[in-house]
């Protein structure tokens, strides 16, 4: 196996610099690092990673905790701060807290026993008390689509309350006035503040909220079914149906086209997310777009900056939503 002297030595340069090029030290020129590159190729010399942990205090690893490993929310994600950090030589661990406490914090110390230079989390189930602490602890932390005001500038996040604003005021645009809608959990706070956000266009408009037309799903398209099943039974008039997020809005789509209902003409379905699938069922679904691609490479920059001492990096913590319009809204005069 090839040593680090052999390195040095068929580079012609001295081990000081071949240890700054295997750390990414940036005081080594183009040339130079050419040079030992092409030293270690011809060697098959592969750093030692636990000599290189040592050496500099770095694992060039991030834990990353999401909820959950399936769906295209949590997979646009993890793409967006995997790609961001590959690209600076640096690589994830991933683990699920499954929106429970308990799953959570386990979740959190496996990351940390993991020795990682610094932690994005997106936590459902843990109290701001709960992570103010954490952040406090050696490991910096840093939170997806959360704002803790205390940690403001730790957080990436949307500003989900108007985005619940724009989706019912989409609805209100077209004339509806009885307008259902379906929520996500509502000990999740993506979920409470868009249902904020569709009171906030209710009562700017002088409507109603209406409890018959109020259901709490669960984020899948199952919840999605339920909800539309639940207001059917009741006999109640209503002509749109506002879904918390695009998996719920394809189950209430689904159980419409079993139960006879024509979308948009009878019934007209707005989501929220902008996931891949809702540009290519039918109707297409009109949409809020939700940037979590975005907002994952913003979180691995804000890392990046913080923690690795990149330079250069705009760091931009808060995005908006936008509506996305498509096929799945009908006039009420049409």
């Amino acid at each position: 196996m090839a040593t680090i002297y052999e390195v040095s030595s068929l580079a012609g340069v001295s081990l000081a610099t071949v240890s700054r090029v295997i750390n990414n030290n940036t005081r080594v020129s183009d040339k130079t690092r050419q040079k030992v590159d092409a030293a270690m190729l011809e060697l098959g010399y592969r750093p030692n990673s636990i000599a290189q942990s040592l050496a500099s205090n770095r694992t060039n690893s991030v834990g990353i905790l999401v909820s959950e490993l399936d769906g295209s929310f949590f997979g646009q994600m993890m793409a967006g701060i995997e790609s961001e950090l590959r690209m600076a030589g640096k690589h994830v661990i991933i683990t699920t807290g499954h929106s429970q406490a308990d799953k959570e914090k386990d979740g959190i110390d496996f990351l940390i026993s993991r020795n990682c230079d610094a932690l994005i989390v997106h936590t459902e189930g843990l109290t701001d008390e709960y992570l103010v602490t954490l952040a406090k602890g050696k490991t910096p932390v840093y939170f997806m689509s959360r704002i803790i005001p205390e940690l403001a500038g730790n957080c990436i996040y949307l500003d989900n309350e108007l985005g619940g604003y724009l989706a019912t005021q989409a609805m209100i645009e077209k004339g509806h006035s009885n307008i259902a809608y379906i929520a996500g959990p509502q000990f999740k706070a993506d979920a409470h503040n868009r249902l904020a956000g569709h009171k906030r266009a209710l009562s700017q408009n002088n409507l109603p909220f209406k409890e018959e037309l109020y259901f709490e799903g669960d984020f899948t398209e199952t919840g999605g079914k339920e909800g539309l099943k639940n207001f059917l039974s009741k006999a109640s008039t209503f002509t749109a149906l506002v879904c918390a997020n695009d998996e719920m809005a394809s189950g209430a789509m689904t159980y419409a086209r079993e139960h006879n209902v024509a979308l948009p003409q009878d019934l007209s379905i707005i989501g929220f997310d902008n996931i891949v699938f809702s540009r290519h069922i039918y109707p297409k679904l009109t949409t809020i777009d939700n940037p979590v691609r975005e907002m994952g490479h913003m979180a691995a920059k804000l890392v990046l900056k913080n923690v690795y001492q990149q330079k250069g990096l705009t760091i931009n913590h808060s995005f908006e939503p936008a509506l996305i319009a498509r096929d799945s809204i009908a006039s009420i005069n049409s």
